[in-house]
């Protein structure tokens, strides 16, 4: 091997850690916040798998009124039994919509779940687990379908800032053919 070519390989190396280390910085960051983020000021929030003290103070400090499950009820797990006690003792409405970060919505599920969003009281949290693909998708439908947002502002919600990655062949892949297959029906192609 060639002084050169070591080199070369040495800072290509070093580039890649440095990628890694990056990336697991900011997944730590995603994992420590909760990753909570405000969708709709004071109206619409997003998170991964809220903390009874992230509900109680949402409710305190914005009026929390409907906390969005995506996962789905669970009775009997402990998770889920520890949002509804919450969400009983902050006197916010918990709804649960099951879907899989694995599996495409159908045009039903999607004109469902907007329903579910738009009716439901306000201000509003809506989460899955991690907070990235199945809130992805929900937060994307809920800026294009109920707040009027563009397809770039829409889109970005599926994106590797919330921690959603997109690429061919992971199963939370299906999120982003749902986006692509509900964006004609939003109106941003003059369809």
């Amino acid at each position: 091997m060639t002084i050169a070519f070591r080199g070369v390989l040495r800072w290509g190396l070093a580039a890649c850690g440095a990628l890694a280390a990056a990336v697991g910085a900011y997944a730590a960051t995603l994992v420590s916040t909760g990753n909570f983020h405000e969708l709709v000021p004071g109206e619409a929030f997003r998170s991964a798998q809220p903390s009874q003290e992230l509900i109680l103070r949402l409710r305190r400090e914005h009026g929390l009124a409907t906390i969005l499950n995506l996962r789905g009820a669970s009775v009997g797990r402990p998770w889920y039994d520890d949002e509804a006690k919450a969400a009983r003792a902050a006197g916010v409405q918990l709804i649960s919509f099951r879907m899989s970060a694995a599996t495409e919505l159908t045009p039903d599920e999607v004109r469902r779940l907007i329903a579910i969003m738009r009716d439901a009281p306000k201000p509003i949290l809506i989460h899955c687990r991690s907070g990235a693909d199945r809130t992805g998708i929900a937060s994307a439908l809920y800026l294009a379908a109920l707040k009027g947002a563009d397809e770039e502002r829409a889109e970005w919600q599926l994106s590797p800032l919330y921690g959603h990655v997109a690429f061919y062949g992971l199963p939370s892949f299906a999120m982003d053919r749902t986006w692509e297959a509900t964006e004609p029906s939003l109106g941003f192609f003059g369809s």
